[in-house]
């Protein structure tokens, strides 16, 4: 029997899921977050909590037929873990691409860039790359005084914030995806001449946030995205309609 395993935690991977729902074909979903299984839909197996590399072989040879990485655009290790673990066991493994932004504004191809980039300037920061960037962006100069940061409402981030240095009370958390409002809310309550964002598409509010910077004439500068080859949704799903499932 086929069994699919998607490797999700975006919109993507959620909306895959729900084809697979909808046409009864039989999947589970890895997400590393409980965030990220609350928003899959009913009637899918989810196997929630981060893996390495060995964990995720262990599982993808516990009888798959295909693996689907939908994992976001800036994973680049859980992508590169996932392809050693399917070329390991042998199974075959399709990367869902993210459909891309033109950027706006500033651009810059890695953290170190961004850093240096901040560096250069004492303008107010509002940063929307989430939790995973904290411990880099502490590299920023003055960042307590500077960086406002949106992140996922949790206590285990805020804590995160405090033993980094941030301060608090420049926390925002809240969950997405943000409207052009949203996001010019939180330029206006922060103060803030810049906004660093990941090219993270339409999935991701990425125009959402282009605008509301124009509105507010802050300065938008995008972490774009590591290049990567793979396979868009609707492709995906042919592969699985016309290959997997025969």
């Amino acid at each position: 029997m086929f069994r699919l395993l998607i490797f999700g935690g975006t919109t993507e991977g959620r909306l895959l899921a729900e084809y697979c729902v909808r046409n009864g074909i039989n999947a589970d979903v890895s997400v590393a977050t409980e965030y990220g299984a609350s928003l899959l839909p009913e009637g899918i197996s989810i196997l929630c909590g981060r893996l390495d590399a060995r964990e995720m072989t262990e599982l993808i040879r516990s009888g798959y037929s295909a693996v689907v990485d939908a994992t976001h655009p800036y994973a680049v290790e859980a992508t590169a873990n996932i392809r050693a673990a399917c070329e390991e066991t042998g199974t075959n493994c399709l990367r869902l691409i993210r459909k891309t932004s033109v950027p706006y504004g500033k651009t810059v191809p890695d953290m170190d860039k961004l850093i240096e980039l901040l560096n250069g300037t004492d303008e107010t920061i509002l940063s929307t790359l989430g939790s995973k960037a904290l411990p880099e962006l502490i590299k920023v100069k003055d960042f307590r005084r500077r960086l406002w940061v949106r992140v996922l409402p949790s206590e285990e981030i805020l804590e995160q914030c405090r033993a980094l240095g941030y301060d608090t009370a420049k926390v925002i958390q809240q969950k997405g995806p943000f409207t052009t409002e949203q996001n010019a809310a939180h330029l206006r309550e922060s103060g803030a001449g810049m906004i660093i964002t990941k090219e993270s598409g339409e999935a991701g509010g990425y125009p959402e946030k282009a605008e509301a910077a124009r509105i507010c004439g802050a300065e938008l500068i995008t972490l774009t995205r590591p290049p990567e080859h793979g396979h868009s949704f609707g492709e995906i799903i042919e592969r699985i309609e016309k290959e997997l499932l025969k």
